[in-house]
């Protein structure tokens, strides 16, 4: 079972957060993208772009932000933070 945590935040503050469980033999990294396509969908944005900063600090602490160099549209949040909560 892999869950992944995802939470928009504005003003320090959580506007609203979802958990998406994905339950397949799938790679880690297929895991991670098929539910942030799922988050994305559930939160009607368009899939954020990952620099080379979000991929370090996801490397390291299983978490990482997407903030408005991230998407093409522009987002009505400050960012949106995903965090691996069980794998």
């Amino acid at each position: 079972m892999f869950r992944l945590w995802a939470k928009e935040f504005k003003d320090n503050r959580m506007l609203r957060d979802t958990v998406i469980e994905v339950d397949n033999d799938d790679t880690r990294t297929h895991n991670i993208f098929h539910a942030i396509d799922e988050v994305c969908h559930e939160f009607d944005l368009s899939n954020p772009i990952w620099l080379d900063s979000n991929i370090d600090e996801f490397k390291r602490h299983a978490k990482t932000r997407f903030h408005q160099d991230n998407f093409v549209d522009s987002i009505e949040f400050d960012y949106l933070e995903i965090h691996i909560i069980e794998e």
